[in-house]
């Protein structure tokens, strides 16, 4: 069993940056992998950011050269910095981890965290 908690979401300008932290327990992740997806309000859940246990790390285009995904496995803690955020980036991200699987595929992944709002305005 793991348990995941998101955080560091709030309210930011266009063109501003956040840090999300995802901070596991229970079961250390470091031979995992783990993956933030974000979901807006009527949308389907989508791909964001993934790394593996082996530290290969994938992005989807839309957030590609302005997230960086990133992992401290002493602390069992995976972080998502976002800069140059816009407003289509709102949403509430989760963080998800996968005992195996396809990286970007949410039904995959075994555990998830309750989400952090995101709200990016003009």
């Amino acid at each position: 069993q793991v348990q995941l908690v998101e955080s560091g979401g709030g309210l930011v300008q266009a063109g501003g940056s956040l840090r999300l932290s995802c901070a596991a327990s229970g079961r250390t992740f470091s031979r995992y992998g783990v993956g933030w997806f974000r979901q807006a309000p009527g949308k389907e859940r989508a791909f964001v950011a993934a790394t593996t246990h082996a530290d290969s790390t994938y992005y989807a285009e839309a957030v590609k050269g302005r997230f960086t995904i990133s992992r401290d496995n002493a602390q069992n803690t995976v972080y998502l910095r976002m800069n140059s955020l816009k407003p289509e980036d709102t949403a509430v991200y989760f963080c998800a981890v996968q005992v195996g699987g396809r990286y970007y595929y949410a039904a995959h992944y075994d555990y998830w965290g309750q989400g952090t709002q995101v709200t990016v305005s003009s």
